[in-house]
């Protein structure tokens, strides 16, 4: 019995080595290496450029008050629509004691003018004296008539010669959209002046005159026109793209993170039915060159060596595959597929990837 169990181990044993010699036999046997096969196409090939921006307003206008005081109304709220010459806000003027005392102390000439006239009446002053009365008169009411109205803008805000231009009334200066109101009723205001660029009332735009701005590299400028169209693609509304036109490429670049950039503008059409947003985030892809119905083939088929370009076309299948190299003139390319341009036609079967198991 004990010398069938030791016979029963020792073929055990030798089962198992034979079986391992015939697995490492046959897996350091070399296998055929199996590639895809592609076939060249006829197709367009089109090199493009993805310049990253945002949507902005053409002119974007700053409204500001023609006269220093404290807000008092406001008509308009972020996202109106408002035509030129539409009241924004309106604007009530705190008078300095002096400009009050300025503005009652003319009026008081017109006493000093009349008491002149009533004396020349009663023969008192003579007619040379008169008559210079009478031109200094005369001067005096036209001061005193724009005293009485500089006196009437200070001390009620409304002038007593216009109301409707009066400079306490905040208006629109363009047909727009209201896209920022930053002050409230209650915030002090002061008008623009050579020393101060003057508070900011709101800020309107022209939403169906957009621009996209974005920024190219150095290395793409030198391909791109003023005149050229391009596509815009919007994340926030994705199923929109709009066309656009370059109209504008600086003449001088900016650096940033360590390469050159030129800031690049293109008018957008704004489609009807859609509602863009000023600081929308957009893509521009402009199309840099371009061939159709040019043999092509996926850039990975291609082996470079030097300036040298070649193929591996595929001579047999069976028993392996057999390959034979062929140099080709190459074209342009989109990063996917190139242009051939000599060296093959679209009968030949290309070597692609290795498959693999």
């Amino acid at each position: 019995m004990k010398k069938f169990f030791r016979i029963l181990l020792w073929t055990i044993i030798a089962v198992i080595f034979v079986g391992t010699f015939v697995y490492l036999f046959y897996n350091s046997k070399k296998k055929d290496t199996i590639y895809e096969i592609v076939t060249p196409e006829i197709g367009n090939i089109e090199r493009t450029t993805v310049l990253t921006g945002k949507i902005e307003p053409r002119d974007e206008i700053e409204i500001k008050p023609q006269i220093s005081g404290i807000i008092s109304e406001i008509n308009v709220e972020p996202g109106d629509i408002v035509k030129e010459g539409d009241i924004i806000a309106k604007i009530k003027v705190i008078p300095e004691e002096s400009q009050l005392s300025s503005a009652q102390n003319r009026e008081q000439s017109k006493l000093v003018y009349e008491r002149t006239k009533t004396l020349y009446d009663k023969k008192f002053v003579s007619r040379e004296e008169y008559e210079q009365a009478l031109t200094d008169y005369r001067k005096s009411q036209q001061e005193l008539e724009s005293a009485i109205d500089a006196l009437s803008i200070v001390r009620d805000g409304i002038s007593t010669a216009n109301a409707q231009q009066s400079n306490t009334l905040v208006r629109a200066t363009i047909d727009g959209l209201i896209l920022e109101v930053p002050v409230k009723v209650g915030t002090s205001v002061i008008q623009a002046n050579t020393m101060n660029d003057g508070t900011t009332v709101a800020k309107i735009a022209n939403m169906n005159d957009l621009l996209f701005i974005g920024k190219v590299d150095e290395t793409e400028v030198g391909q791109i026109k003023t005149g050229m169209n391009t596509k815009i693609s919007i994340g926030a509304i994705p199923d929109v793209t709009p066309d656009a036109v370059i109209e504008y490429i600086a003449p001088k670049s900016t650096e940033e993170n360590g390469s050159n950039t030129f800031e690049l503008k293109a008018a957008i059409t704004v489609p009807d039915s859609v509602q863009l947003r000023a600081g929308y985030s957009a893509n521009a892809t402009i199309n840099l060159s371009g061939v159709s119905n040019v043999l092509t083939v996926p850039e990975g088929v291609i082996e470079w060596v030097g300036d040298s370009t070649f193929v591996y076309c595929l001579t047999s299948e069976e028993p392996v595959q057999q390959f034979e190299r062929r140099a080709v003139t190459t074209g342009l390319s989109n990063g996917i597929n190139i242009e051939v341009k000599s060296g093959i036609d679209k009968n030949v079967k290309l070597r692609g990837n290795e498959k693999k198991d």
